[in-house]
């Protein structure tokens, strides 16, 4: 029986983990992960969901701040581990790590590589109006993302896809792909392919800043950006005054000669006006309130004019 380690954090990682607890051929002899950290308005230390999974299957979980040091590398070693299947662990693995594993390392990551390396892919597929995406199985090298490819699956994203929609859609297909793909990469039976490095783009990890939105900027990209960031970090812009975070918006190719960022009630929501046509938003959060439809907004709002 192979014997696994697993190495993940986010839900994304778990929903994988799930899958490979799930197969009775391998062992998984332990999964790594972040440590605890802060988290909520009490900012309490909190686990990472792929802790949480592991521990309620009665896996050993190890949480080292690092894998460059000595003794976890040999700590890491004494488990003799056959292969490491990693996903969103969240730390850049060194090359010591990499040749531990009698069958090296691999990891599912969720774009289509070499489209997208990097810690946001599900974001930066949507931000730049891609309409397809999906996850890539790929052995591990020391690069960032750059690794030979053993198995893709493709996904379509739909315009009205949130990155928490693809998130959970890709997140099945990356534990479809590891089930796939085990087998044969256990038994030393799967091609390779080199990716493109011409192709290669990046999307670096995702800063609460790129969420505002700026009116001065077309409507369908403002769009693209409010589906971007749900669930997180959320895209958020001054609305007559209020500083909204936007859940839900969509672009109408209305022509007007407002000046972008003029807000107005509309009979299908609250209408901002961009560069290039309007966003619509639907669903929005003033500070201290809960999120709310746009016409439960307007009516605590009558200041806003009707068009």
């Amino acid at each position: 029986m192979a014997r696994i380690v697993f190495a993940g954090t986010p839900a994304f990682a778990a929903t994988v983990l799930g899958g490979l607890i799930e197969d009775r051929d391998v062992a998984i002899v332990a999964v790594y992960t972040q440590p605890d950290r802060p988290a909520g308005r009490g900012l309490k230390l909190a686990e990472t969901p792929v802790k949480m999974l592991a521990r309620a299957a009665g896996l050993m979980v190890r949480e080292p701040p690092s894998l460059k040091t000595p003794s976890e590398q040999d700590a890491l070693a004494r488990l003799a581990p056959d292969l490491m299947v990693v996903v969103g662990y969240g730390q850049i693995l060194p090359p010591a790590v990499l040749d531990i594993p009698v069958l090296g390392c691999i990891n599912v990551h969720a774009s289509l590589l070499p489209r997208w390396r990097g810690a946001a892919p599900i974001a930066a597929a949507i931000l730049a109006g891609d309409t397809e995406t999906g996850v890539t199985l790929m052995r591990m090298t020391a690069g960032l993302d750059t690794g030979p490819i053993l198995h893709q699956i493709r996904c379509p994203i739909a315009d009205d896809d949130t990155a928490g929609d693809l998130h959970d859609r890709l997140a099945d297909l990356g534990k479809q792909a590891l089930a796939e793909t085990l087998p044969a990469v256990l038994a030393g039976q799967l091609d390779e392919r080199p990716q493109e490095e011409a192709l290669a783009t990046y999307a670096p990890k995702i800063e609460r800043a790129q969420a505002r939105l700026d009116w001065r900027r077309p409507a369908a990209e403002l769009a693209r950006r409010v589906r971007a960031f749900n669930p997180r970090p959320v895209a958020f812009g001054e609305v007559a005054g209020i500083e909204l975070r936007v859940f839900e918006a969509v672009a109408v190719h209305t022509p007007t000669d407002r000046p972008p960022g003029s807000v107005w009630a509309s009979g299908e929501g609250l209408d901002v006006a961009t560069s290039v046509g309007l966003l619509r938003l639907l669903r929005v959060q003033a500070p201290g309130r809960r999120a709310l439809g746009a016409a439960e907004f307007l009516r605590g709002h009558p200041e806003i004019a009707r068009a």
